[in-house]
C-alpha cells in the first residue's frame, strides 16, 4: 500500500514560522569538478596549469583529486542567477587559460574521459609546506584504498543555508533528502554510459553498448552506484542522521578505528614514502562520501568534525549531482530553482528518525536507482512496503507544490519560476525519456561509433569553443590574473613560516583531541 500524499505534505504553520527577511537569506554555491582533457579525449597528464595560480589557495580554481581536476567554486550568494554568472566567468577564465597553452578542454561528463593506468593518474600536487603536503598525501591514501580510478569522477556539489535553521532542523532536512535522494537521481542524472578504461580489471554488471562504450539501459547515475564511491570499509558504517551528537560520534569512531586492511598499508611505505595520513577507516572527514552532507566553516588547521561539535550546522552541502553534459557549466539556472524547492521542502516537511532498516532500504533504493531508474514499473521500499518509483516520485512533487508557489510568492513580484521549474521536473517525470540520462544513451546511440568518449568529446570540444566566444573584457582577465598571482604568494607565505617536521605535523593533525570529543553539541 502507498503512503498517503498527506504525510509528506507541508504543514501551513511551518510557512508562518519563517519571516521573509529569513527567506531572502537564504545562500547558495557551487563547487564543480571537472577533468582536463585532450583533444582526442583522453586525460591530460600536465601540471595544474601555472596561470590558474595554485591549487592550495586560489579561492575560486583548484584540484580536486587529481591534478588533472579542476575544482570550480563560486563565492555565495543570494541570487541563483548571481551564482551561476560567477561560476560561468570563472569557466571562462580557466578555459582561456586553457587556451593560451594549447588544446586542453574541460571535460563535460561526470563520468571519466579515456584513463590510462591507474598508477598513472596524477596526484593532486600543493607545494611545499605542511598542509599542501597532507593533502597529497591524503590523496595517495585514497589511491590505495579505491583506486586512483574511481577518484576521477567528477560532480557539482550545491552548498546551500537558510538563516536561523538549528543543527537539529538541518539534520531534520538531511535525512527527507536522504529518503528522497531517488528522485534527483531520476531527474538529474546523467552519467548512464562509460568508457571500459574506468573499470578496467574491475568486477562489473555493465553491459556493452558498443566497443568500448558500457552502460546500463535504464541508468541514471553512474557515479553514485556501485561503480562510484564505494568500498568495504565504508560499507561497514552506519550513520544516523538523527541528531548532531550521533553523527559525530559516528565519524569520532571512523576517525580512530584501526582498519585492518589499511594497518597493513601502514604510513609509509619501506622506503620512506607516505602512503596515507592514517590507518583508520577514515583518514579525515571528508573520505566519508555520502549524498549530503552537514557542515560548517573551519578555522584555519581546523578539524571539520571539531567545528561541527563546537558551532553547529552552518549549512549543507548536496552532493549527489551530475554534470549535465547539455548544460556549458554543467547546471542551469531552472534546476538549482527546482534544488531550493527540494531543499525547503525537505526542511519543512515532518523527518521522523532514521532507523537501521531505513538507512539499509535508502542505500539499495540508491543503487537501485542509479542502476535502474527508468526502468518501467521499478519499485523501491518504503516504510517496509514496495512502492512504484514514479509513484513515489509523483507523491513528492505534488507536495513539493506549495513550497514553490510560496517561494515564488516572496521572490519578485510576478514570478513563477520555481513553480515552472517544478512543472518541468513533474513532466520530466511523466516522460523519463526526456531526462538527462536517457537523452545522453540516446545521443551516444545515434552516433555511428556509438561511443561514449566521442560524444563527450563533442560536446566538451563544444562547449570549449562556447566559453570562448562569449564576451570577455581585458578588465576581467586583469583581474583573475591578479587573483592568481596572489594565490602564489599566499603558497609562498605559508611555505616560508612552516617549521614543524612534516611527520609532527601529521601526527598532530589526525591525533583524536583534535577532533572536539570532550566538546557539547549545540541543538
Amino acid at each position: 500500500m502507498n503512503m498517503p500524499v498527506t504525510t509528506l505534505a507541508v504543514p501551513p504553520d511551518r510557512f508562518r514560522a519563517i519571516s521573509a527577511p529569513r527567506l531572502a537569506g537564504m545562500r547558495r554555491g557551487i563547487e564543480k569538478e571537472s577533468l582536463r582533457v585532450r583533444p582526442d579525449g583522453q586525460l591530460a597528464l600536465t601540471p595544474h596549469p601555472q596561470g590558474l595560480g595554485s591549487a592550495l589557495t586560489h579561492p575560486h580554481i583548484t584540484t580536486d583529486y587529481s591534478e588533472s581536476q579542476l575544482e570550480l567554486i563560486t563565492g555565495v550568494h543570494a541570487g541563483v542567477q548571481d551564482c551561476l554568472d560567477e561560476l560561468t566567468h570563472i569557466h571562462q577564465y580557466t578555459q582561456h587559460t586553457l587556451a593560451a597553452q594549447g588544446d586542453e578542454m574541460m571535460w563535460v561528463s561526470s563520468m571519466p574521459c579515456g584513463l590510462p593506468t591507474d598508477e598513472t593518474i596524477p596526484l593532486g600536487m600543493y607545494g611545499l609546506s605542511n598542509v599542501g603536503r597532507a593533502k597529497s598525501v591524503y590523496r595517495m591514501g585514497l589511491g590505495l584504498r579505491y583506486g586512483r580510478r574511481m577518484q576521477t569522477i567528477s560532480g557539482i556539489h550545491y552548498n546551500w543555508s537558510l538563516p536561523g535553521v538549528s543543527s537539529a532542523e538541518y539534520f531534520a532536512l538531511i535525512r527527507n533528502f536522504r529518503r528522497h535522494a531517488f528522485l534527483l537521481l531520476v531527474l538529474l542524472g546523467a552519467s548512464p554510459a562509460v568508457c571500459n578504461s574506468f573499470v578496467q580489471g574491475r568486477e562489473h554488471s555493465l553491459q556493452v553498448l558498443a566497443g568500448r562504450t558500457l552502460h546500463m539501459p535504464h541508468g541514471t547515475s553512474l557515479r553514485m552506484g556501485k561503480l562510484g564511491y564505494q568500498s568495504e570499509a565504508q560499507s561497514s558504517l552506519s550513520v544516523s542522521y538523527n541528531g548532531l551528537d550521533g553523527y559525530t560520534h559516528s565519524l569520532h569512531d571512523a576517525l580512530t578505528r584501526p582498519w585492518g586492511p589499511y594497518e597493513s598499508l601502514g604510513i609509509r611505505n619501506p622506503g620512506g614514502d607516505y602512503l596515507q595520513l592514517a590507518t583508520t577507516l577514515l583518514q579525515i572527514e571528508n573520505e566519508f562520501y555520502g549524498t549530503i552532507r552537514p557542515k560548517r566553516t573551519i578555522f584555519p588547521g581546523e578539524r571539520p568534525l571539531h567545528a561541527l561539535r563546537e558551532r553547529g550546522v552552518e549549512y549543507v552541502e548536496v552532493r549527489l549531482l551530475d554534470l549535465d553534459p547539455f548544460e556549458p557549466i554543467g547546471i542551469n539556472a531552472q534546476t538549482l530553482r527546482f534544488l531550493d524547492v527540494f531543499l525547503m521542502h525537505c526542511l519543512l516537511a515532518d523527518s521522523p528518525p532514521d532507523t537501521p532498516q531505513e538507512l539499509a532500504d535508502m542505500a539499495d533504493n540508491q543503487h537501485l536507482t542509479a542502476a535502474r531508474g527508468r526502468e518501467p514499473g521499478l519499485m523501491l521500499q518504503r516504510a517496509g512496503q514496495a512502492v512504484s518509483l514514479v509513484d513515489w516520485g509523483q507523491e513528492l512533487l505534488a507536495a513539493m507544490a506549495p513550497v514553490a508557489r510560496w517561494l515564488d510568492g516572496h521572490a519578485i513580484q510576478g514570478t513563477s519560476a520555481h513553480a515552472d521549474a517544478l512543472a518541468t521536473m513533474v513532466e520530466r517525470l511523466s516522460h523519463l525519456e526526456t531526462a538527462p540520462s536517457a537523452r545522453v544513451l540516446e545521443q551516444i546511440r545515434a552516433r555511428e561509433d556509438q561511443s561514449f568518449v566521442g560524444f563527450a568529446r563533442e560536446r566538451s570540444a563544444h562547449t570549449r569553443r562556447w566559453l570562448l566566444d562569449l564576451p570577455w573584457s581585458a578588465a576581467q582577465q586583469a583581474s583573475f590574473d591578479a587573483e592568481s598571482r596572489q594565490s602564489l604568494v599566499d603558497q609562498k607565505a605559508i611555505e616560508d613560516t612552516d617549521s614543524m617536521p612534516f611527520e609532527m605535523y601529521r601526527q598532530e593533525y589526525v591525533s583524536p583531541h583534535r577532533l572536539g570529543e570532550h566538546l557539547r553539541a549545540p541543538a
